[in-house]
């Protein structure tokens, strides 16, 4: 049995957690980009009732299922404010960039920034593929690699500034030229 408390804390089994989402909310889900909680369900698994939030991603048709208590856990977070994209277009713009040479570490540590779901790695990772597009060259899997960032980049302005996906694109491709 559970109880709220009025901090919003759910005592269950001795244990305390946070409930901060609910359906209708905006989110970010790492490696994926922004979704909107589109419903709860419970289901059962490994022998227990769960609730999961359930996202719908905003580009393309996907739905994905976390478990409500472990969404923070996974890296589920609110999208940026509109007060920080600014210092994320200063990211997009800035020129002065060191990599590894190395192809192979230079792609695992883009791999490492676009996982972690922190919208400034993402940033980085879409500046230094655009910078190196322009410059040499994209392999397939670096290409791959920037679309996918770029998808959850726009799709996570396009939240916060409160545009279109479209619009969102536009305003990237503005900073990183």
């Amino acid at each position: 049995m559970s109880k709220a408390n009025k901090s919003g804390n759910t005592a269950e089994r001795g244990r305390i957690r946070r409930v901060s989402f609910k359906v209708g909310d905006r989110v970010v889900y790492p490696h994926h980009g922004a979704a909107e909680i589109v419903r709860l369900e419970k289901r059962t698994a490994f022998g227990e009732e769960q609730d999961y939030l359930v996202l719908r991603m905003t580009h393309g048709e996907m739905t994905v299922a976390v478990p409500a208590d472990r969404a923070e856990d996974v890296g589920m977070r609110w999208p940026i404010s509109t007060e920080d994209v600014d210092d994320l277009f200063e990211v997009l713009a800035r020129r002065d960039v060191r990599e590894p040479a190395n192809w192979s570490r230079r792609y695992k540590n883009h791999q490492e920034k676009l996982k972690s779901g922190d919208v400034y790695q993402v940033a980085e990772v879409v500046r230094n593929l655009a910078l190196r597009e322009r410059a040499k060259g994209l392999s397939a899997g670096e290409k791959t690699l920037y679309n996918t960032a770029r998808s959850v980049l726009v799709s996570e302005l396009s939240f916060a500034l409160d545009v279109t996906e479209d619009e969102a694109s536009r305003r990237v491709d503005l900073a990183l030229t």
